[in-house]
């Protein structure tokens, strides 16, 4: 999977874990909040971009 993102998306990976991390330190329970808008956001982009591949013929 790593090797997909290349060092640019490891790194703002590591930057996204971090930053939730931070805010877990201070208040978990927003943190979990947090989390779960950027997972519902990712999977949000995902089936987008799916789709959009979908439409030109390259899935």
């Amino acid at each position: 999977m790593f090797e997909r993102l290349g060092i640019g998306g490891v790194a703002g990976l590591v930057v996204l874990l971090a930053g939730i991390l931070l805010i877990a330190w201070e208040n978990l329970i927003i943190a979990a909040g947090l989390a779960f808008v950027l997972a519902g956001l990712g999977l949000l982009v995902r089936a987008l971009i799916g789709n959009v591949m979908r439409q030109f013929g390259m899935v």
